[in-house]
C-alpha cells in the first residue's frame, strides 16, 4: 500500500499549521505516535501537540515550507525548511533547514516522526553569545 496521498494531507497541514489547527493533530497523528527532534524525544498525541502549542509560543510566524517529498511502501522522507523570527533577539527571518522520516499506521495517520537537523549550525550559530562561541568552535575543528 502506498501512502503518497496521505503525505500530501501531511505536508499540506503542516505547511499550514496554526496555533489553532494543533488541536486537529489527532487527524495526522495515531494515538500513540512517536515523535523525536533534536530537543524531544516523546510519545503519544497529547506530548506531540505540547511540542507545536509551545512552537508557537517560542516563535513568531513560524512556518514549513517542505521542498521535498518522498514516499515508499509505509515510509516518506521529506526535506523542509523552518521559518520563523526570534521573539527575543533578532525581528530578522531565519531559516532551520532539516529533514523528517515519516512512518504511516494502516489508516494513514503518522505513527513514526523523526526530524533531523543541525541544532548546532541551524539554531545555536544564530543566537547573540552563543552563536560566536558556536562559530569560534566551528573553525576550530575544522581541518
Amino acid at each position: 500500500m502506498t501512502h503518497e496521498a496521505d503525505l500530501k494531507r501531511v505536508v499540506r497541514f503542516f505547511e499550514t499549521i496554526t496555533p489553532q489547527s494543533v488541536d486537529l493533530l489527532g487527524d495526522i497523528y495515531t494515538p500513540d505516535a512517536y515523535f523525536k527532534d533534536p530537543f524531544n524525544d516523546v510519545r503519544g498525541l497529547d506530548e506531540i501537540r505540547r511540542i507545536f502549542s509551545h512552537m508557537f509560543v517560542q516563535v513568531q510566524a513560524p512556518r514549513f515550507v517542505v521542498r521535498s517529498a518522498i514516499a515508499q511502501g509505509d515510509e516518506a522522507f521529506l526535506t523542509w525548511d523552518f521559518l520563523f523570527r526570534m521573539k527575543r533577539f533578532s525581528s530578522a527571518e531565519q531559516c532551520i533547514r532539516g529533514a523528517t522520516h515519516l512512518r504511516f499506521a494502516a489508516d494513514g495517520r503518522l505513527a513514526f516522526h523523526r526530524d533531523y537537523w543541525d541544532a548546532a549550525e541551524e539554531l545555536y550559530e544564530k543566537l547573540p553569545l552563543l552563536g560566536g562561541l558556536m562559530r569560534l568552535l566551528k573553525r576550530a575543528a575544522r581541518s
